[in-house]
């Protein structure tokens, strides 16, 4: 079930029942180039919630890494741009074009741009989202 308040995220309505925030550059994550590092390390789990660091951001992509909650999600939207997935920890639904897929740790997906889909956390899930523009 996916719960009532929206958060607006570049574009992308994030669907918790526990707070509401705009992604901006404030939320971006530091990390020293050249070090090895763990990604999921790097976002914690909030309860009942949704949170998002911003690991890159330039002018031709980002990459962003999300925790979810179990129950939470991300309503239908459409981005502009090709999408990248991989899910680092859990398990989510996919929903694309209509057609709803459960995907686990260590499995990824690319969602082309333009496509309708959606994400709800069957259970407690980090996810790495890569969007290159052009």
């Amino acid at each position: 079930m996916l719960l009532p308040f929206l958060i607006l995220l570049h574009g992308i309505d994030i669907v918790s029942n526990v707070y509401k925030y705009k992604l901006n550059h404030s939320m971006m994550v530091k990390i020293e180039k050249g070090k090895v590092f763990t990604v999921t390390s790097l976002v914690e789990y909030v309860e009942g919630g949704v949170v998002s660091k911003e690991l890159i951001h330039n002018d031709v992509g980002s990459i962003t890494l999300f925790s979810f909650d179990e129950g939470q999600g991300l309503s239908e939207h459409i981005a502009p741009y090709d999408a990248f997935i991989q899910v680092m920890e859990g398990e989510m639904e996919l929903a694309l074009e209509g057609v709803r897929s459960v995907v686990r740790e260590g499995e990824s997906f690319i969602i082309p741009s333009g496509a309708r889909h959606a994400v709800y956390a069957v259970r407690k899930f980090k996810m790495l989202l890569t969007m290159i523009r052009g």
